[in-house]
């Protein structure tokens, strides 16, 4: 079969087309013919050697895909044990296969997987989201980002605050439903979010980057605001915060990672099969970016590291 294999650590240029055999699914496994795979920042994390956990080589990326089971069963899959999913067939975990509605496409199930259950998990879960709270959605043109602003609507904010890096990106946040969409570059961010909240500050910011981005969306906060960090794109680490700081204006600070999230009951095929049917009864609108061959995940991972991307991307063997 055809797939993408990592054979040493390092950035885009180690996405190496392949030809290798197709996987033996064990028990408790299906094989699963695939026809998208989705390309995530972890992926990126995985093939330069930041990725928590760590891999071994050689390997085949890819922790997301959609396809054909021999049984012709249409499904939506995470790989996160094996990987894989770069390929023209991949082996997925039995328990965690969800089908998938022939009204909702590749991409857009693809969208809602890691980038659904990550915006629904943030939300709900760890920043506990109530009706009438006003969201800080940053990066807001991305995978997250994007269903994030949707979500916080469905889940009853009263107001979402988009941040995004151009003019094209902020109106796209506006047109999935954000109140306002303002500039993400740090320079003069926390006025600009405080102003649009008319100084009261944030009761969530979601935050993809850490860094110094992390500590300014702590600035955003009203008391008793919650910042969830649940990424590290900006590569220099999540800072540390002195809780007695946040106490004087009992501010909270939480992470999340999706991986350990979804053992536990209820967190995955619940939310996961009702954004499915939020998709396919066009309420709610996954948004997907660019195909591209599988022989070309090199050029996916530059232009989604680059910021050249918005929504999900995604490789077709």
């Amino acid at each position: 079969m055809r797939a993408i294999q990592v054979t040493e650590l390092g950035g885009p240029e180690v996405l190496v087309p392949a030809e290798l055999d197709p996987p033996v699914a064990g028990p408790d496994e299906l094989l699963v013919e695939v026809s998208a795979a989705g390309v995530n920042f972890a992926d990126t994390h995985r093939t330069d050697g930041s990725y928590r956990g760590g891999v071994t080589l050689p390997f085949v990326p890819g922790v997301e895909i959609v396809g054909r089971t021999t049984s012709k069963r249409r499904v939506l899959a995470p790989t996160f044990e094996k990987g894989g999913g770069y390929a023209e067939y991949a082996v997925a975990p039995a328990d965690r296969v969800v089908d998938v509605p022939e009204d909702v496409s590749d991409g857009q199930a693809l969208a809602l997987l890691i980038q659904g259950l990550t915006a629904w998990h943030v939300l709900r879960k760890s920043a506990r989201m109530d009706c009438g709270d006003t969201v800080v959605v940053n990066a807001a043109a991305g995978g997250v980002g994007s269903l994030a602003i949707q979500l916080a609507k469905h889940f009853g904010a009263d107001q979402v605050i988009a941040t995004a890096s151009t003019p094209a990106k902020r109106e796209l946040a506006l047109e999935l439903g954000a109140d306002v969409a303002v500039d993400n570059s740090l320079d003069g961010y926390v006025d600009r979010v405080r102003a649009a909240t008319d100084g009261r500050g944030a009761d969530i910011v979601l935050d993809p980057a850490g860094g110094q981005a992390m500590l300014a969306g702590i600035d955003c906060l009203a008391d008793f605001g919650r910042l969830i960090n649940y990424g590290n794109a900006a590569r220099t680490g999540r800072p540390a915060v002195d809780p007695s700081s946040l106490a004087q204006r009992n501010l909270s600070v939480g992470g999340f990672w999706l991986v350990p999230a979804l053992r536990r009951p209820g967190m995955y095929v619940h939310p996961l099969t009702a954004m499915l049917e939020l998709t396919a009864e066009k309420k709610l609108h996954p948004l997907v970016g660019a195909e591209y061959p599988l022989e070309e995940a090199r050029r996916s991972h530059e232009d989604l590291l680059a910021r050249r991307s918005t929504g999900k991307l995604i490789l077709k063997p």
